[in-house]
């Protein structure tokens, strides 16, 4: 008898400026997968494989030049694709990551300033070249006016990390970034209003995860 083969995984990120509450809903994120039975594994960037979290260390605490910072964050992902991301896919595994490529659009492109051409000559290295590409199916974007940001960070936390601690023009421009990524590419990257309290907001995503899982669950 021939055992039928695993249907590949699906690739799931979230993502949204520091100060946005990301990691709060990610974490109900994972609680609802398990209970809708999803197999998945969950991972971070960057980090995610031993020498990712080394890289992490490094990234958010040292200062560095900026191509320097962007080289560091691909070879983490390349090392966390390889060793994390496409074995667990290949095994029909979900995979729910706290931020991915986007990130690097994001902080290193939009907040450093790093040309859009570089950062896409790395993301076609490392994760493939257009129609052979890894890209996540689907990124939840949480946003929030920079205020609101600003002032979550404040309170909630003892010590910021060096992105953290940049001025509000670059988180101005982090936001930015991602906001034209969600309006170039609004079929993967649904963007969310964190601003709203935490109840309004796992209910939309109760709703809009249960819409996808209906509709990419066994593509």
């Amino acid at each position: 008898m021939q055992v039928a083969k695993r249907a590949r995984g699906r690739f799931v990120t979230v993502e949204g400026v520091d100060g946005a509450g990301k990691s709060t809903q990610l974490q109900w994120i994972a609680g609802w997968l398990r209970q809708h039975g999803v197999d998945f594994v969950q991972t971070r960037e960057p980090g995610g494989t031993p020498l990712g979290e080394q890289l992490r260390a490094l990234v958010l605490s040292h200062p560095m030049d900026i191509e320097t910072e962007a080289l560091l964050m691909f070879a983490g992902r390349r090392e966390h694709i390889v060793q994390v991301i496409e074995p667990a896919l290949a095994r029909g595994l979900w995979v729910l990551c706290d931020r991915f490529t986007d990130a690097s659009y994001a902080y290193q492109g939009g907040g450093r300033g790093l040309p859009v051409q570089r950062l896409a000559t790395l993301e076609h290295w490392v994760q493939g070249e257009p129609g052979h590409m890894l890209q996540p199916d689907l990124t939840l974007l949480f946003d929030v006016p920079l205020g609101i940001s600003q002032a979550r960070m404040a309170a909630s936390r003892e010590q910021l990390d060096r992105f953290e601690r940049e001025a509000e023009s670059f988180h101005a421009r982090v936001r930015d970034a991602y906001l034209a990524r969600a309006a170039a590419d609004p079929a993967r990257i649904q963007v969310i209003d964190a601003a709203r309290p935490i109840e309004a907001i796992q209910q939309e995503l109760d709703t809009r995860l249960g819409v996808w899982l209906r509709d990419h669950a066994a593509c």
